[in-house]
């Protein structure tokens, strides 16, 4: 039992440590293959959520993150490559990666997207060489549907994030501690 735990912990450090080196050749995904991820993420996301194409059509950008990999015992990581949208055109593409550590166990995927409802937030983004969710500007995670009960003076945070898409087996779910890198496509 503990040679298959420390196994696994050890795989899971490997694995957080591959995840957060700045080469990902064995991960790397097409400009086309991104943007054809982000097209089908936002239109599964604005079907399920109708309200959230009016936040999109708020926002000064959005970041789609279509395909979010967690795994983990003891230790975990995530990956995924997503695209900045403005006015319907990819903008930039970034990608997000997390390390943890704790009492977790399983395998997820998820995508979420981030409304970027201020020029400066979206300006933080920008000029940030690696953005870490929970320490730059105000976030608001939403469960999907939420956006329904947005109007104008309702939407105060400078971000928005929106989970879709969950599949899998894996205990709590945030984006606190991410890191968000912009990468050449």
């Amino acid at each position: 039992m503990f040679n298959t735990r420390l196994g696994a912990g050890l795989l899971a450090v490997v694995l957080a440590i591959g995840l957060t080196t700045t080469t990902r050749p064995a991960f790397a995904a097409s400009a086309a293959e991104i943007n054809r991820d982000v097209d089908r993420a936002l239109r599964d996301l604005y079907a399920q959520d109708p309200k959230a194409k009016e936040l999109t059509n708020r926002a000064k950008a959005v970041l789609v993150f279509p395909s979010i990999y967690k795994a983990g015992f003891m230790f975990g990581a995530q990956y995924g490559d997503g695209a900045l949208r403005q006015k319907g055109k990819t903008i930039g593409y970034y990608n997000s990666v997390a390390a943890s550590y704790g009492l977790q166990a399983g395998v997820q995927k998820f995508g979420y997207a981030l409304f970027f409802m201020t020029a400066s937030a979206l300006e933080y983004l920008n000029k940030s060489g690696g953005f870490e969710l929970g320490t730059g500007p105000s976030i608001a995670v939403l469960d999907t549907g939420a956006a329904t009960a947005f109007t104008s003076t309702t939407l105060q945070s400078d971000m928005y994030a929106i989970f879709f898409d969950q599949k899998g087996l894996m205990a709590g779910l945030g984006i606190q501690g991410s890191k968000i890198s912009k990468i050449n496509k």
